[in-house]
């Protein structure tokens, strides 16, 4: 039933459009996929808004409150349970779930998460995770790309731009910025930049945008106007300077935190033990530092006002709040503690991404500088442009996105006037966290699986050529027990002229070539002759899940065009030829220009 019915609405689709030209197809599916986008995006922050108003709204601002101590372990539980039992797939970390889906399933993502990553994210976000509802947004758009483009049959190379398209016009629908949403695409996910991908990425996301417009307002993500006294002074360039290395630092902090936060709780096997290690620190964290609540978008849209006051809000440390140096303190502690909040948030089964983590850290480190000058200098530095500017830096070194990073901040503060401090400290963050760790938070284990896209053409194709497709098995394995005589009857049938020579246990001992066999193989009387006598040990050998990148030079390397495959106790798999990686090359570099 379900295949007639997409049957049915291919005719449909095929009778609206046969008179269409591929491009004007692929611009009118850009905007039912920027449409599809921008609902999808204001019915999450609906659900988020709803869960939030219902959790914590009434509590009184002058005290702590129990229930953030708990808030947080339920929504990951719930959470958790929703993704195991319903969805049954990894929905987490939407972004890297993007781009492994370009590299590895054609582009091709599962139904189910045009909608589960909504409802995952909210629940995380609303009952405190703290984390984004970006990356839920992102895998959500790209879900819905993906599957108009299944339904309508497309090509690889048009899925992934529709995919594009989505993912696009979901970052534009959320923060109601379309330049944003097209510049997030080509750098992060690396779509090839030309006439017939940007224009479709373009339509998308200002659909998208004139949705989340129409729905929710004109009003920014970030409520804030600059004024003359917000307004970019060359004097401060040095200060700039300054903040951009402290932020690549602190992006580096942030990535490195993240990943090892993410590894410790992947070595705990027990989904209860994450649960109450998890639930139980970030239950703490919240307790004291309120602000690590959800995304915390009100938190740093406060800080930049100088509304230092309302951080307190909820905390502890509540009549403290009007003291200068303990606010520098509580501002501190909050930016770091935020990273591992967010990190225990994921790690411990919660949906939600690292943008608005992000953000809310370069904020923070913003208005760490302005407010240290202002405190024990007494200069008048701009809370505002600080901030604005810091979380442009601590994005740029995160995502390794400066030009993302800084038309996010120029669109949603209308801050074009910061143009000039947004590039200094975006560029020398980027430049200080590549220096430390080239890749980004979303790219680290990708490329270390070897399942990672980029503008490198040859390296994206090699992408998707996977070393056990290519392996060939069909060698006729010998036993160094064998004679010469032994080979010479194996010939007769062999079609290759090269034989692995292994023990009892199929460990590879080394391999026989019949050009070595030529001279002796007639001689009747040399028959008896063992076969390790003419065994040869390989110029190189090939571990089972190499990546194709690390083969080919070994080919150049020992000037050879076969080579064994093992794997990691040196057990025999198969042969690689030099000529299948090529021949495989050029069949997949047809399909993604096809």
């Amino acid at each position: 039933m379900k295949l007639q019915r997409f049957d049915r609405i291919y005719r449909i689709y095929l009778s609206l459009t046969k008179r269409l030209s591929d491009r004007q197809v692929m611009a009118i599916l850009a905007v039912v996929v920027g449409a599809c986008a921008g609902l999808g995006t204001c019915i999450f922050e609906i659900l988020l808004y709803a869960i939030r108003q219902c959790l914590v709204n009434w509590f009184p601002v002058d005290s702590s409150h129990f229930l953030y101590l708990i808030y947080p372990a339920i929504g990951i539980i719930l959470a958790t349970l929703f993704v195991k039992y319903i969805v049954r797939d990894n929905i987490s970390e939407g972004v890297t779930r993007v781009l492994y889906a370009m590299s590895s399933k054609g582009s091709r993502i599962a139904p189910h998460n045009c909608w589960t990553s909504i409802v995952g994210g909210a629940t995380t976000i609303g009952f405190g995770g703290s984390v984004g509802p970006e990356a839920p947004i992102v895998l959500t758009g790209a879900a819905i790309g993906s599957n108009i483009g299944k339904l309508a049959r497309l090509n690889y190379r048009n899925i992934t731009l529709l995919l594009c398209c989505g993912a696009g016009a979901a970052i534009a629908a959320i923060f109601k910025a379309p330049i944003t949403g097209v510049v997030f695409v080509l750098e992060i996910l690396m779509l090839d930049i030309t006439a017939s991908s940007v224009i479709p990425l373009l339509i998308s996301s200002i659909t998208a945008t004139t949705i989340a417009l129409t729905l929710r307002g004109f009003d920014p993500i970030i409520a804030v106007t600059l004024t003359e006294a917000d307004a970019f002074d060359l004097n401060q360039i040095p200060l700039f300077i300054i903040l951009g290395v402290l932020c690549g630092l602190m992006a580096y902090y942030f990535t490195s935190v993240n990943s090892r936060i993410g590894g410790f709780f992947r070595r705990i096997d027990n989904q209860y033990k994450k649960w109450l290690i998890g639930g139980a620190l970030l239950g703490v964290l919240i307790f004291v530092f309120p602000p690590l609540y959800g995304e915390g978008y009100e938190a740093f849209v406060s800080l930049m006002h100088g509304n230092t006051e309302s951080l307190f809000d909820n905390s502890l440390f509540y009549k403290f709040s009007s003291t200068d140096w303990v606010i520098l303190l509580y501002v501190t502690a909050i930016m770091f503690f935020k990273v591992i909040a967010m990190s225990t948030t994921n790690a411990a089964g919660g949906v939600g991404g690292t943008f608005a983590p992000s953000l809310f850290v370069g904020a923070f480190m913003g208005a760490i500088v302005a407010l240290t000058c202002n405190i024990c200098f007494g200069w008048e530095l701009s809370l505002v442009s600080f901030t604005l500017v810091g979380m442009a830096g601590v994005m740029s070194g995160v995502m390794n996105a400066p030009l993302t990073s800084i038309f996010l901040i120029a669109e949603l503060s209308n801050g074009y006037e910061l143009f000039i401090p947004l590039m200094i400290v975006a560029c020398i963050s980027f430049a200080v966290d590549y220096y430390l760790d080239p890749d980004s938070i979303y790219t680290k284990q990708l490329r270390m699986k070897g399942e990672l896209l980029t503008h490198n053409k040859d390296e994206s194709v090699f992408v998707f050529l996977k070393l056990d497709e290519l392996m060939e098995t069909d060698f006729i394995r010998i036993k160094e027990t064998f004679t010469l005589g032994d080979i010479v009857h194996i010939i007769a049938s062999a079609h290759r002229n090269i034989f692995p020579v292994i023990d009892n246990f199929g460990t590879l001992l080394g391999v026989v070539q019949l050009d070595d066999l030529r001279e002796d193989m007639f001689k009747r009387e040399k028959w008896g002759n063992p076969i390790t006598n003419y065994m040869i040990q390989p110029p190189d050998k090939i571990l089972e899940k190499e990546q194709i990148q690390s083969v080919l030079p070994k080919f150049d390397e020992k000037n050879t065009w076969m080579l064994p495959v093992v794997d990691k106790n040196n057990r025999y798999l198969g042969f690689i030829s030099k000529s299948r990686i090529l021949n495989a090359y050029r069949r997949q570099l047809v399909n993604i220009s096809q």
